[in-house]
């Protein structure tokens, strides 16, 4: 019988993958539901409530377990990572759905959600404006439509939010009234979200002049986005505060923060257009002015 001579390298080959095979298939549960053992099958995201004594509408959350390398809170205004212990400030009534998710090995999570209900605002940091969710009718009829350019331009009401889409230099804006006190600071702020624009603005005034239909607003500008100052250049998400770049006209600065010297009534205005917007435009939540603390 003729043998075919085999030399050492052949061996070591056949030797070494002898052995991978065998090292692939002990890592192979021995039943389909078992698992691959890098999950936690244990993970526990319960947490507790507890109001903070003598504090308004400030509240502690704490997990009832640590067994897991990181977590996500989630107060209703998307999760962020936080830590075992948590304490929060809800300065408006309403009912709050408050959830952690508790993330173990494999990056898997497991969430647990409860419900807290707030029953009156904060009497220094409620939000004074109306309708600033945009939830439905009744919170889109709280705003005024101020037609600037005659068209070109469209605020688009949503179930939870308010889109602009412009284009060809046009502009609109929309606003609503509000009673504040003299020589009292009150922050401004909103959720904004886009795609990359080009030649383009969003303002928000806060001002004692009353709008006019086919002129812009220019009374107190607090605050906004502007390519020209280099943002909205790119995708942008978050609060107007942290990714805008308008210098506020009172402090010459970036900053959310106005006071006026009387009290009495004055205008929210937002306003919003320029050349070339995305066609899915600027859109806007959770619209807020409080009294600072």
């Amino acid at each position: 019988m003729y043998l075919k001579k085999i030399n050492s390298k052949t061996i070591l080959y056949l030797f070494i993958s002898f052995i991978s095979m065998g090292l692939i298939q002990s890592c192979q549960p021995e039943e389909f539901n078992s698992g691959n053992g890098l999950t936690d099958p244990n993970l526990d995201a319960s947490f507790t409530i507890t109001p903070i004594s003598g504090a308004v509408n400030r509240y502690t959350l704490q997990t009832n377990s640590n067994n897991y390398l990181s977590s996500k809170w989630d107060i209703g205004e998307g999760p962020y990572s936080g830590n075992s212990v948590e304490e929060i400030f809800l300065p408006d009534a309403g009912t709050y759905s408050i959830s952690h998710t508790a993330i173990g090995k494999g990056g898997v999570g497991v969430t647990s959600t409860q419900e807290l209900i707030v029953a009156e605002s904060d009497p220094v940091a409620g939000n004074l404006v109306r309708g600033g969710k945009f939830l439905d009718p009744s919170d889109h009829a709280e705003w005024t439509v101020l037609q600037i350019s005659p068209s070109g331009a469209q605020w688009t009401f949503n179930e939870g939010s308010a889109t602009i889409t412009a284009g060809g230099w046009n502009q609109q804006g929309i606003y609503q009234t509000i009673e504040v006190e003299g020589n009292k600071d009150y922050a401004i702020d909103m959720l904004v979200s886009g795609e990359a624009c080009t030649e383009t603005w969003f303002e928000v005034y806060a001002g004692t002049t009353p709008p006019v239909v086919g002129q812009d607003y220019t009374d107190t500008k607090i605050m906004g986005l502007s390519t020209w100052d280099g943002c909205a250049t790119s995708t942008f998400s978050g609060r107007l505060s942290v990714v805008g770049c308008v210098q506020n006209s009172q402090t010459q600065s970036i900053s959310n923060i106005v006071n006026f010297n009387t009290s009495g009534t004055i205008y929210l205005v937002i306003r919003s257009g320029g050349n070339v917007l995305p066609a899915s435009g600027i859109t806007i939540k959770n619209v807020e002015m409080r009294g600072s603390l």
